[in-house]
């Protein structure tokens, strides 16, 4: 993992399917199951639009109730592949970011490979941690569903 003030990126590997982990990504239900920074947080709803131009907009709740909304726009869709969308909280509608996930298949496991980047210094996120935090609900949720 690299952390600066511009971007971090985050290279994983899943022990699951590149479908399953192309669909964690892009179906609003298993969203629902994994997203979020908080452990014991939840997401309360989410839209996806997956395709070039389409929109997403996640909510999720932390632990201490405190309510998170990401949106952005997707700009590339490979299925099973690759997506890239833009990245903006509801809370900071000034600062936007941009989000490059890409995948590959490893056998019976799937590489990841993430980066957020053009974070600047006005966003009061701390995005290495949230996402470390992130990715290791989307593994629990990868590893049941072997």
């Amino acid at each position: 993992m690299t952390t600066d003030n511009s971007s971090i990126f985050i290279e994983t590997t899943f022990k699951a399917s590149i479908e399953k982990v192309w669909d964690a990504w892009t179906n609003s239900t298993q969203i629902m199951n994994w997203f979020g920074s908080d452990p014991k947080g939840k997401v309360l709803k989410a839209a996806l639009d997956v395709r070039p131009g389409g929109n997403f907009e996640v909510t999720f709740q932390d632990s201490d109730q405190t309510e998170h909304t990401c949106s952005g726009i997707y700009d590339e869709v490979l299925p099973l592949g690759k997506l890239t969308f833009s990245w903006q909280w509801k809370s900071e509608p000034a600062v936007e970011s941009f989000v490059i996930l890409l995948l590959t298949p490893e056998g019976k496991s799937t590489r990841m490979q993430f980066e957020h980047k053009n974070l600047g210094s006005d966003s009061k996120h701390n995005y290495a941690k949230g996402w470390q935090n992130t990715f290791s609900k989307l593994e629990r949720l990868l590893t049941v569903q072997i």
